[in-house]
């Protein structure tokens, strides 16, 4: 089973870009993107990665970035 651990501090989108993980992203309450890799991301940015050359910028502010851990 699954458990979402947001993503809000720097320290947490450095972990998970560490770690490889998985996160899954939500804008207005809505999913807009999972099984994605934080690439970078900076204050107003995070680049994420779901394929190969698949690349999507989030806006920080608008969106919420929830890692996906196994328990």
């Amino acid at each position: 089973m699954a458990r979402n651990q947001r993503l809000y501090t720097d320290a947490d989108f450095q972990e998970a870009i560490d770690r490889q993980a998985v996160v899954r992203i939500f804008k207005d309450d809505h999913i807009v993107d999972s099984n994605a890799v934080v690439l970078r991301f900076s204050d107003t940015t995070v680049v994420v990665q779901t394929h190969v050359s698949d690349l999507t910028y989030y806006d920080r502010e608008a969106c919420e970035f929830f890692e996906m851990k196994r328990r």
